[in-house]
This record gives structure tokens, sequence and C-alpha cells, in this order.
């Protein structure tokens, strides 16, 4: 693939990325056709979304059904005043369409849960699991395990983050959680507060991992779990392995998250 498969005003805008070998305009290609969605337009996602975006993701995928309230300004950077009481989907859509008109945002305005994970996320070449809730998590994982299109995952706490990457043929959310805590147990940012720019540094991290997906370059956060303490300022890599029981990804998988009970540890069915 040559340099003509992009328009002049193309190579302008991503020439940082074209004179890098490790991407070049082949790279730079597979971003533009590239697919992606981001589950979640909120803390995580929002950094997520801003970065893909100029990053020349072409068709960027946004699940959310809230709306944009004050408290989110805070953190969500792509939401501004104006965009008070307007649902979130179309808010990121509004922002990418300022930030680069290569993009198409395709607004899933909705709950992501096992009635309609398996058909949203089919139509992606990547998944950014930038959710809040664990029966989330467990969906976002279970489908795109069955689906096997890879998840770049992440999670903040007050002034703590983690990450990995979730890849077909490695392990799975589940393996390295096997059940989600009772409800009630860890309390969520309307609770405790998060540190506004803490998940600006997580959701760049998420972002990082999809564009080396669809890039296909480095090494992805896979079978590692990457924790980020903000006080400490330290990044710690803890190494975690397939588990041969898992329901979902082990010897004896699910064939369908019908066979999921997604509520309290989001447990499989027993026979």
């Amino acid at each position: 693939m040559s340099d003509l498969s992009l328009d002049a005003t193309q190579l302008d805008r991503y020439s940082r990325h074209i004179i890098m070998d490790e991407v070049g305009p082949e790279g730079q290609k597979k971003l533009l056709d590239g697919r992606v969605l981001v589950v979640g337009a909120g803390g995580l996602g929002a950094p997520v979304i801003q970065y893909l975006a100029a990053a020349g993701v072409g068709t960027i995928g946004v699940a959310d059904n809230d709306v944009v309230e004050r408290s989110n300004l805070q953190r969500q950077v792509i939401h501004a005043d104006a965009d008070v009481g307007v649902p979130k989907v179309e808010s990121a859509a509004n922002f990418v369409t300022r930030l680069n008109p290569d993009v198409t945002v395709e607004q899933h305005h909705l709950r992501v849960g096992p009635d309609n994970v398996e058909s949203l996320v089919a139509d992606y070449d990547v998944v950014v699991d930038a959710s809040d809730n664990f029966q989330t998590r467990y969906v976002v994982n279970d489908a795109c395990r069955l689906a096997e299109i890879p998840v770049a995952h992440g999670a903040i706490y007050k002034f703590e983050g983690q990450a990995t990457t979730l890849v077909p043929g490695g392990p799975c959310y589940r393996c390295l959680f096997p059940e989600a805590p009772e409800p009630g147990t860890v309390p969520d940012c309307a609770t405790t507060g998060v540190l506004g720019v803490l998940p600006g540094t997580l959701g760049c991290i998420q972002a990082t991992e999809a564009v080396k997906l669809l890039i296909d370059a480095g090494e992805p956060l896979a079978g590692k779990l990457l924790f980020y303490d903000a006080m400490e300022m330290s990044f710690e890599t803890v190494p975690y392995r397939q588990n041969p029981d898992c329901p979902v990804c082990g010897d004896d998988p699910i064939s369908s998250v019908d066979e999921v009970e997604y509520t309290g540890g989001c447990a499989v069915r027993a026979d």
C-alpha cells in the first residue's frame, strides 16, 4: 500500500504516524479502516474516544445510555457545560465531528446487556471496555470471547486504576476475576469520589492498546494486569494465566451469553 491511498489532507494530519516505521501509511490506513466499539462514554470512555478519533480510527461506536450531568465534567473531557442533559453518545459524536472529519461515530444509546451485546460487538474489530460496573464487564468479556474480538479493559477507583487486554486465545476477564463482588460491596465514584485526571491516564492506556491491536504492533497487555497508583505515581504489572476450568475460555466453554446469569456474581448457570 502506498502513500497514494491517503489524500493530501490525511498525509498532513497523520504525518507523525506516517513517518514512524511501526505505523507508516499502511498502519494509518488500517486505523482509518478500523472499527472500535467504546462501551461507556464517561470517565474512561472520554479520553479513549478523544484519542482514537485524533489517531484517525475511521469508525468509533459509542454505547452508553446516560446523559451528561454537571458532576461528570470534572473528568469526562469530551463533554462540556452546554452538553448537560444531552445523551452522552450524542455529545461524544459532536465532539468527534469537531475534532476529526475522517471519523464516523455510531451512536448506541442503550445499556449494554445480555439481550443486545452479541449483535452489538459483532460489527467491530476491537472493543474498549470503559464501563463502570461488573455486570457490563462480564457481559462484554463473554460476548467478545465468543466472537473472538479483543477487549481493552480498564477500571478506576479514587486514586488507582488497572488495565488489561483480553485477546482470543489468551486468558479472559473471568480467568482474572472468576466472580464479581457481591452487589454493594464495592462503592462507585458517586459514593467515594475519583481524582479527575485519573481516568485520563487509564483511558489513554486503553486507547493505546486499541491502536496497537488495529495496526498489529507491539505487545498487548494480554495475560498481564497493569496497576496504576496516582498517589505513589507507580506502575506495577502482574501476570495471570488462563484457567482451564474457565466457563468462557476454558476446556468446556459456553456457546452463548444466554447460559450466564448476569446477577450477583455473574455466574454461568448450572445444567
